[in-house]
């Protein structure tokens, strides 16, 4: 499932979704919970689950797993496989509507939102990372 998961590229629904089915798990996992003050049982709300959990959420760890792959893919030799996919043009048009995103166009902006300048090149040097 992991290289499933590195491999999607989200729509703002799919974000949403996934966002959701997160939500609704870990509230099934806790279950409901005992509020002295108010002597009666409630659910968790959104809030107090984020604030519960100490992991990070689907969407960034589909991120975080995309950087990998991406930086895995970047360091291959140019004649393998996974490297001349992820250049390949098809020669195929685009819709004339608001394209897809393509999976490219999703490492493009988690490497933004990660922040770093030059994200792109610090991806061939595996000896300035922290891990």
């Amino acid at each position: 499932m992991k290289l499933c998961i590195r491999n999607l590229a989200l729509t703002k629904r799919g974000r949403k979704q996934l966002n959701i089915f997160e939500r609704k798990v870990h509230r099934r996992l806790s279950g409901p919970v005992y509020d002295n003050e108010k002597e009666n049982w409630k659910i968790l709300t959104n809030k107090e689950i984020h604030a519960s959990v100490k992991k990070p959420t689907i969407i960034e760890t589909i991120s975080l797993n995309r950087l990998h792959w991406f930086g895995h893919v970047q360091r291959m030799e140019e004649n393998i496989i996974p490297k001349w996919v992820l250049y390949m043009n098809l020669g195929t048009t685009r819709l004339s509507c608001r394209p897809r995103n393509r999976w490219q166009d999703e490492v493009r902006e988690d490497g933004r939102i990660v922040g770093e300048e030059g994200w792109q090149e610090k991806v061939h040097n595996r000896n300035g990372r922290s891990s």
